[in-house]
């Protein structure tokens, strides 16, 4: 046998035991076991007893250090790829912004649900186009939602508090029982939304438009409701107790303020000159 053939068939029996790495570890490991044995025997002989008992210690020291280590090194690895997926969802929600297609409002809102599921809430979607998408009971609290759109959504019980979502269009969008306490939503446009047991409380609604909206039993209290339209809205056991800005000439042109808690001085006026909002 000639000595490239040779050497051939030594590079490939090395190529193929390192292309397996457990294998390749087994091996490494049986060589560092016979060297360490093999240059420990004297000793072994010599005192066999105080030989074992340095080994025990040692053990425990090691499998003490690969728990530690392991832990550490499995916390790091899991930490990092959920930093990892996080980013990603979070650039895919980039790559959608302003695409105004049905693919980019469900891949978004997807996206979102994912980023919940990681205890993420506080998103940017400024911009983002999410219309007849399905995001009940998603947690966007503390989002920037300003300029999108959530026409035509399905909102039910989402949580939209402390967000900010001036000039965003909620219209036709359903979200009975959805929390916008405490938000930023200036200018928003939530003509013929579905808003029955809204939470508002607290928020800033100056200019906002509520045309026929529906808002029965909703709670407006001491939110800020300067420049507010309410034109043919319903409001129905509505709270608007401690509200700023709120005027009669806002409120004249409502469907009903039947049973709505009102504060004293525009529950009077409106008594005296549009009683029949008052009634049934």
């Amino acid at each position: 046998m000639s000595k490239n053939k040779l050497k051939n068939i030594v590079e490939e029996k090395i190529k193929s035991i390192t292309e397996k790495p457990i294998l390749t570890s087994v091996i490494v490991l049986l060589l560092l076991a016979i060297l360490v044995v093999g240059l420990s025997l004297p000793y072994y002989l010599a005192d066999f007893q105080e030989m074992f008992k340095q080994v025990l210690a040692e053990a425990h020291g090691m499998l003490f250090d690969i728990a530690i280590i392991g832990i550490l090194i499995y916390w790091l690895r899991e930490n990092g790829e959920k930093q990892l997926r996080i980013k990603m969802y979070k650039d895919e929600i980039d790559d959608f912004r302003q695409w105004e297609s049905e693919e980019a409002a469900f891949r978004t809102v997807g996206n979102i649900k994912r980023l919940n599921r990681h205890k993420i809430t506080e998103i940017n979607l400024v911009d983002c186009h999410l219309t007849k998408t399905n995001m009940s009971h998603v947690n966007l609290s503390g989002s920037n939602l300003n300029s999108s759109n959530f026409s035509h959504a399905n909102a039910i019980e989402c949580n939209f508090s402390k967000t900010r979502a001036n000039q965003t269009n909620f219209e036709n969008a359903k979200m009975n029982q959805a929390n916008f306490e405490g938000a930023f939503a200036s200018g928003a446009n939530f003509k013929d939304a579905f808003l029955i047991k809204a939470n508002f409380k607290n928020a800033f609604l100056i200019k906002s438009d509520f045309s026929n909206a529906y808002l029965m039993e909703a709670d407006l209290s001491n939110c800020h409701l300067t420049g507010a339209s309410f034109d043919e809205a319903s409001l129905y056991k509505a709270n608007l107790k401690g509200a700023e800005g709120i005027t009669v000439d806002q409120l004249k042109n409502v469907k009903t303020l039947y049973l709505a808690e009102l504060d004293d001085d525009i529950k009077n006026e409106i008594r005296e000159n549009y009683p029949q909002l008052l009634g049934k």
